[in-house]
C-alpha cells in the first residue's frame, strides 16, 4: 500500500469543508504524513467587463487574502487539524492547486467533488481539472446532497 508523506488539503469553505477536512486528518494520520490547507481566492469571480469601476484591486486582494488566512487559522484550530502550512493564493482554481501541489512535493490533494450536470456529471470542474492536471494522487471527497 502507497504510504503518503505530504498531503494537501484545498477546501473552499462550503458547508461540507468540515468533512472532507476530517477525511484529510485521518488520512495523514494513517499515513504518519505531514497535512496541509489550501484555499483559492478565484481570480474569475474578482473579475467583471460589465462594470466601469475601478476597485482597489491590491486592496481587495489583500483583504481576501487576509480573510481567507483567518479562516484557514479558524479551520485548524475548531476542528484540532494538524496542520503546520497555510496557503492562501489567487487565480484559477484547478491551476492554483495543481502549482502549490507540485511546488510543495505534494503526494495527495484531497478536496470536495460537487455533482454537476451535463458533462460535469461525477466531478466538479474544479476537481475535474485537478484530476487531469495534477501530478500526484487526488481524492475527490463525493459531496452528497440530500
Amino acid at each position: 500500500m502507497h504510504h503518503y508523506q505530504h498531503i494537501l488539503l484545498a477546501v473552499d469553505f462550503s458547508e461540507h469543508t468540515e468533512t472532507i477536512a476530517l477525511k484529510a486528518q485521518k488520512l495523514a494520520n494513517d499515513n504518519q504524513a505531514t497535512l496541509s490547507l489550501l484555499h483559492i481566492v478565484d481570480s474569475a469571480s474578482l473579475i467583471s467587463l460589465n462594470y466601469d469601476v475601478e476597485l482597489p484591486y491590491t486592496s481587495l486582494n489583500e483583504l481576501l487574502i487576509d480573510t481567507g488566512k483567518k479562516k484557514l487559522k479558524k479551520l485548524n484550530q475548531d476542528l484540532q487539524l494538524s496542520c503546520q502550512q497555510r496557503w492562501v493564493e489567487i487565480g484559477r482554481s484547478s491551476d492554483e492547486i495543481v502549482r502549490v501541489a507540485k511546488e510543495n512535493s505534494i503526494d495527495l490533494i484531497v478536496m470536495g467533488s460537487h455533482g454537476r450536470h451535463g458533462l460535469r456529471l461525477l466531478l466538479g470542474s474544479t476537481a475535474n481539472a485537478v484530476l487531469h492536471h495534477a501530478r500526484c494522487d487526488v481524492l475527490a471527497v463525493r459531496i452528497n446532497h440530500d
